[in-house]
């Protein structure tokens, strides 16, 4: 399935309700602290417009024109302030964090809930308290694994003229994190990583703090958006979860026809209780917001935090089917900037290895191996017989 996005935050902020309602899952929640002891994993979907559709080959893998495209998420135990000295479930929640390559953070910003997670009256505690307080946490836990050793990089580096990023990359292996996003980070943080030695204290919490930016991006949403206490954040996702997994298990029920994302729901058949919460919902985050904020920001963290766009190999360019005939069976999320013999290289090596040429199913023409991949391209890869 390729790319993992982890859903955080602190206990009771609804993080489970949104992870529950983007997989339908069964996540435990709870107003205590700790309800999620260890990782839940699910699978959410994306949504995309489907090539079956302009193309004229029905494919029965969308919807009306839809494509839904699996994104696996789980769900990490809630943070707690000094979760970097490995207070709480601090170790435990830094580490499943590591299997991530983007994050989803729920917040509540009804701020009815204090830092810790515990209940509060509505509206006393600031929500963005709590988005400084996750970003702290994991740069002093960057921090810590960079102090960690060093001076023994930086010395080894020197004398072995092994370049400090590779040194790096090597002790971060372990939390994914790449040569690349070392490079990326000391350009970010504007430090000569050929000076890492002489780097004071401030230099290595600003290459920290970067380097937690470049190789753990986080997008914010502002859940329980509903409540009247709640406060819109800046450069987030206004989010309601208790509405969304409301409308899905409506939905899954028959009560209601509703699509992931929409604006809008159907009545099929609802009771006078039913309709009382179904009109609230409409009420207090459709009509104010045109959606629950769930189906968004999963499909935010995906396009725009990870970058990734759309591809769907075939290999007959023609009818756009596999060997078995299947028309569109397959589409795979990459990075934007992904080229023809990437693309061919994530199918699988031996695949890569025989690139000959790809061709671009809509236009019928051969692409070469630096063609850049777009949101929504059907290719065929041709190897090397």
């Amino acid at each position: 399935m390729g790319k993992l996005v982890g859903v955080v935050g602190k206990p009771n902020a609804g993080k489970s309700t949104f992870f529950n309602a983007n997989t339908l899952g069964k996540a435990e929640t709870g107003s205590y602290p700790f309800t999620t002891i260890k990782p839940n994993r699910g699978v959410g979907y994306i949504r995309a417009d489907c090539p079956c559709t302009e193309l004229g080959n029905s494919c029965g893998k969308c919807k009306k024109g839809t494509r839904f495209i699996p994104v696996e998420l789980f769900d990490v135990a809630g943070l707690v302030p000094d979760a970097h000295k490995g207070r709480g479930l601090g170790n435990q929640f830094l580490n499943d964090l590591a299997q991530a390559d983007a994050f989803i953070h729920v917040v509540d910003a009804s701020g009815s809930t204090d830092v810790e997670g515990q209940i509060c009256e509505a509206g006393s505690h600031n929500p963005e308290e709590d988005v400084t307080f996750l970003e702290n946490e994991l740069d002093l836990w960057f921090l810590s694994l960079i102090e960690k050793g060093w001076g023994k990089i930086t010395r080894e580096a020197a004398h072995s003229k092994k370049e400090v990023h590779k040194e790096l990359a090597d002790k971060f292996s372990g939390i994914k994190v790449r040569e690349g996003e070392i490079l990326a980070a000391a350009r970010k943080a504007e430090l000569d990583l050929e000076k890492a030695k002489d780097w004071p204290e401030e230099d290595l919490k600003k290459f920290a703090t970067a380097l937690r930016e470049v190789s753990m991006p986080i997008l914010i949403c502002a859940n329980k958006i509903d409540l009247e206490t709640a406060k819109v954040l800046e450069n987030s996702v206004p989010t309601s979860a208790d509405s969304e997994l409301a409308l899905r298990k409506a939905n899954e029920s028959e009560i209601i026809d509703y699509k992931p994302g929409d604006s809008d729901f159907k009545v099929l058949e609802a009771s006078d209780e039913h309709m009382k919460v179904l009109e609230i919902i409409k009420r207090d985050v459709l009509e104010k917001y045109g959606s629950t904020g769930v189906q968004q920001c999963l499909e935010k963290v995906v396009s725009e935090t990870l970058n990734l766009i759309p591809v769907y190999p075939v290999e007959d360019e023609n009818k756009l089917t596999d060997k078995k005939g299947n028309v569109l069976p397959d589409v795979h999320l990459v990075p934007a900037g992904t080229t023809a013999k990437d693309f061919a290289y994530l199918i699988h090596t031996d695949i890569g290895d025989a690139f000959l040429c790809g061709i671009d199913a809509r236009t019928k023409k051969k692409v070469g191996a630096d063609y850049e991949l777009k949101a929504g391209d059907v290719i065929k890869i041709v190897v090397k017989k």
